[in-house]
């Protein structure tokens, strides 16, 4: 026998053990450490780079809206590159666009460029264009925080002004925050109310008004005056800061304003509202930037939220809904199933070893494989989510199949007498390719998952290669720590002190594959026919059965979306809307919901939105979904608006409509319109329960 010593990884972790310890700390060492820096989110990161241009009109129409600025605007924006698709809304006063790029196009640089590209065409516009906006998310993606603002002293003007100056500021300089969008917000506007029997009897119109108050009120720079040892600025202050200067400006000498006007600064008209639970609040919905992470954003507005509570005593700032609740749960959810499943799979090892110390040799390939598996994380630039977890949930049974299979190669080495050393070594050699070759089959089979397209392709790459991580990490484990271990704490007798009902459940699982193995091997075209009719019951199964990227979800956060007909405002709105928070308060004063959170014309003068937080999980005792569908039925009754009801889901790829979008292509948009109601018409007459 040749008595030579070889070098590979079996002999050098006997030979060598303190060296294979180190080298497995300084694995677990990786993997804390990676676990302090490493990212936590919900889900992987699936966000498509998004950039929103918001532009503000005052006064013009959908069709000039889209003639004059949006289609202006859109031509400029489609000259940036790395665009995937682009679409744009114009409604009355304001118009967005949406310009997504394709994935792997970094959000910074492609808002960047997009400012340059509005920016170039931006004198183009008409004059009376207020502001163009880029704004580095999806102007109508939910919000990860809703925010109510109230006050019991301030007025509606000047708890919008305090808002706008100190609140709004804090918010978006947190890390990850693209938006702050305000709601129910009254600016302080000074009014020129005319009487027309004045202006009749001076013989004068509204417009030349007008143009004496577009001439009045600037600070005009009038030059300076320069010497050789100084420069005063001279500036012309002509700016109005009181009522009675706006009604002392001359229209034609001798009328003043004031004497065919009255003048007062007061809250500008209302183009949105919003309440909390009936009463009229501040709401502010927070939007994140593409790519970044909703738990440290709610984290930083949980902590900007408390600075601003104790900073201003005048009012009260709110949440009203946050997204990260959900998001925290989930995650601590799936550490306690890994929690239980590695405590699962020790128990099994230790009821069928029936030793502790053998046992132990296993369980130590647990823990290292699997903080190992987190510096990985890190390392790929992964985050820790629930997919991720899952990985490593389902990792804890195969990263200690090859211990196992170590282990039990070293005690039947033992058994047929060999020492503990020659039997590690012995042992861990003859299964060694056996080890590998599993390694690489388990490989071969995660990895292609990390190359799949769209959306799912993006979602379970970090599963599939966590996945194959790990089990690289526990390959190694096991064929260097395992022997090591177990040359010290295994010995010959340790497998002899199973329980003996389950050494007798074990000797007859064992007589009866043996006779099944020999059933199986005398009549092997039995056995493919039997398995061709499970995969052909198997492929008929599939096609009957739903088919979804993701389950149905109680995220304990239900909302409600109400469109009126077109054409209507505000006023009309907020009474349709009171209908509907009659219907839902039923729920706050039994407990399930939490709060009614309104919102009325933000968005459109003809729609609301209502967003309505349930209670705990534990102190409710329907589901989010019973709520829903017994809301649906109720809600569908109100007449002059069409109400939808929807809870959302981890990747928002449902809404209220049912996760179905069209677009009808045409030139003619009354053409368009008709055949819009022709196809609803059809599509609601097929299934009447949409």
């Amino acid at each position: 026998m040749d008595k030579t010593p070889r070098n590979d990884l079996p002999s050098l972790s006997i030979r060598r053990p303190v060296l294979i310890l180190v080298v497995n700390l300084l694995i677990i060492l990786a993997g804390l450490a990676a676990l302090l820096a490493v990212e936590v989110r919900e889900l992987p990161d699936v966000d498509r780079p998004v950039v929103t241009v918001r532009v503000d009109f005052p006064g013009a129409s959908p069709e000039t809206m889209d003639a004059e600025v949006v289609s202006l605007l859109e031509g400029a924006v489609a000259r940036v590159s790395g665009i995937d698709t682009i679409r744009s809304a114009s409604e009355e006063n304001n118009g967005r666009i949406y310009i997504e790029f394709r994935p792997g196009i970094d959000i910074d640089n492609a808002a960047s460029d997009v400012r340059e590209a509005v920016s170039r065409v931006s004198r183009r516009l008409p004059d009376r264009v207020e502001q163009v906006v880029v704004v580095k998310a999806d102007d109508d993606a939910q919000a990860v925080v809703s925010l109510a603002v109230l006050s019991d002293t301030l007025t509606e003007e000047r708890l919008t002004r305090l808002v706008e100056k100190d609140i709004v500021p804090m918010l978006i300089s947190i890390e990850g925050v693209a938006d702050v969008q305000l709601s129910g917000n009254r600016q302080r506007v000074l009014r020129v109310s005319m009487d027309p029997m004045r202006l009749t009897s001076y013989g004068l119109s509204v417009s030349d008004v007008a143009a004496a108050l577009r001439q009045a009120p600037f600070d005009v720079p009038a030059g300076s005056f320069r010497s050789a040892d100084q420069q005063l600025i001279v500036r012309a202050d002509a700016t109005a800061v009181d009522a009675t200067e706006v009604a002392d400006i001359i229209i034609r000498d001798p009328v003043r304003v004031g004497d065919v006007a009255s003048v007062y600064f007061g809250p500008e008209d209302a183009d949105s509202l919003s309440r909390l639970n009936g009463s009229p609040v501040l709401g502010l919905n927070v939007l994140r930037q593409a790519n970044s992470n909703t738990i440290e954003i709610s984290d930083g507005i949980m902590a900007t939220v408390d600075r601003i509570n104790d900073r201003f005593d005048e009012l009260e700032v709110v949440v009203t809904d946050d997204q990260a609740l959900f998001i925290r749960n989930s995650v601590f959810q799936v550490l306690v199933t890994l929690g239980f499943s590695m405590a699962i799979v020790v128990s099994t090892i230790w009821l069928f070893m029936g030793s502790l110390r053998a046992t132990l040799v296993p369980g130590m390939a647990i823990p290292v494989s699997l903080i190992g598996t987190v510096a990985a994380i890190w390392l790929f630039g992964f985050s820790i989510n629930i997919l991720t977890l899952l990985a490593l949930v389902l990792a804890t049974g195969l990263v200690v199949d090859d211990a196992i299979v170590v282990l039990e190669n070293i005690q039947r080495q033992h058994a047929d007498g060999m020492r503990s050393r020659a039997a590690a070594v012995i042992g861990t050699r003859q299964v060694f390719f056996a080890v590998v070759a599993t390694t690489a089959v388990l490989i071969s089979v995660f990895v292609p998952i990390s190359f799949l397209g769209g959306t799912t392709g993006m979602l379970f790459r970090e599963f599939g290669i966590v996945l194959a991580s790990a089990v690289i990490i526990s390959s190694f484990v096991a064929l260097s720590l395992v022997p090591a271990a177990a040359a010290r704490l295994v010995k010959g007798g340790d497998t002899s002190h199973l329980p003996a009902p389950v050494a007798r459940l074990g000797n007859a699982i064992s007589d009866g594959y043996r006779r099944s193995l020999g059933a199986v091997i005398s009549h092997p075209w039995l056995i493919v026919a039997a398995a061709l009719l499970f995969a052909g019951g198997a492929g008929l199964i599939y096609q009957g059965l739903d088919k979804q990227l993701v389950p149905p979800e109680d995220r304990g956060t239900l909302r409600v979306l109400a469109t009126g007909p077109d054409g209507v405002g505000v006023g009309y709105m907020d009474r349709q809307t009171e209908k509907i928070e009659d219907l839902l308060q039923p729920l706050v004063d039994s407990g399930e919901a939490q709060s009614v959170y309104t919102v009325v014309g933000n968005w459109d003068p003809n729609r609301s939105f209502l967003s309505i937080p349930l209670a705990d999980w534990s102190q409710r005792e329907r589901s989010q979904q019973e709520i829903q569908d017994d809301l649906r039925r109720q809600l569908s009754a109100i007449p002059g608006a069409r109400v939808g009801i929807w809870g959302s889901n981890s990747l928002n790829l449902r809404t209220w409509g049912g996760g179905l979008r069209v677009a009808l292509l045409g030139n003619d948009y009354d053409e368009i319109f008709a055949a819009a109601k022709a196809f609803a018409a059809a599509i609601e007459e097929r299934v009447p329960e949409l």
